[in-house]
């Protein structure tokens, strides 16, 4: 672990989940809120007590989610098959069709400067046997990167070309938007993340992507205020510089499903890895909470 980007030791925090995914960084609650996805539950650790509590049960199989300009926390729900926003446990949906179809299974989500609300709906949550969610049926016939503008109302499908979208983040100037694509060799692609120009609220492939090999998956990310993007990568992080070179990896005992910045100072690195929830300090922060 290089000095530069990490401080100390590895902690692990919290264990006890199935598949734990989604962190965010709560700052009114001053917690860390994430889900166990196949016990349909949402955790939330409080770095000041130690304590991890059960925040909600039977939440319909959360997922990723990002923190709104007003401080509430916008999550994907596999088996509701929106997108939705939760105000101290009040939730209400945001979006759940396109062109009259039902989403399949948004993932993970992010929100822009101007409001829009980006996110990520391949099938993992309505695939036959599936824990996380419910079995069901792909109705718009794709896997797409939606762009929802909440004040018209309007969503658009900004990116249909990856197979199975996942994890998405912005760059510190939200003009690339990095995306996971989660298919892998077994749906004839590779393991992939790829960058995306963002052009008055439309994406454009750049050319800039990344090919993983087998059992480095990159599923969530984040990117710091310099513009590194910060991975999971099977049983370990990687960090990237923009142009995709590979500037640290550290290991992690279990498969990682996300990561999130977060603590008083925002330079602590939460880490989502199967059972448990960890934690290493940074040097750095997260880009969207400082832009």
């Amino acid at each position: 672990m290089g000095a530069e980007l990490t401080v100390g030791g590895l902690e692990c925090v919290f264990t006890g989940s199935v598949w734990a995914e989604g962190p965010v960084w709560v700052p009114s609650s001053q917690t860390v809120r994430w889900s166990d996805i196949p016990n349909d539950r949402i955790l939330e650790f409080s770095p000041a007590t130690g304590m991890t509590r059960e925040y909600g049960q039977g939440v319909e199989f959360t997922n990723g989610r990002t923190l709104d300009a007003d401080g509430t926390v916008v999550q994907c729900s596999h088996g509701r098959r929106r997108v939705e926003r939760d105000r101290g446990g009040a939730v209400t949906g945001l979006v759940d069709s396109f062109q009259g179809c039902r989403l399949n299974s948004p993932n993970d989500v992010v929100i822009a400067r101007d409001s829009s609300v980006w996110f990520t709906d391949p099938p993992y949550g309505i695939l036959p046997g599936t824990k996380e969610g419910h079995e069901g049926e792909q109705e718009y016939g794709g896997c797409y990167v939606f762009r929802f503008e909440p004040v018209s109302g309007t969503l658009t499908a900004v990116i249909t070309e990856l197979v199975y979208p996942n994890g998405l983040a912005f760059s510190p100037d939200e003009s690339v938007l990095y995306v996971t694509d989660t298919a892998g060799p077994a749906r004839g692609v590779p393991l992939r993340i790829v960058a995306y120009d963002v052009l008055d609220g439309f994406c454009h492939r750049n050319g800039t992507s990344l090919e993983l090999e087998e059992g480095q998956a990159a599923d969530g990310l984040r990117v710091d205020v310099h513009g590194r993007i910060w991975t999971s990568a099977g049983e370990a992080v990687r960090v990237y510089s923009p142009s995709f070179d590979l500037l640290e990896t550290f290991p992690i005992p279990e498969r990682v499903s996300n990561v999130c910045f977060g603590g008083p100072d925002g330079q602590d690195l939460y880490i989502t890895a199967t059972t448990s929830l960890y934690r290493i300090r940074t040097t750095t922060r997260d880009a969207a909470a400082h832009s």
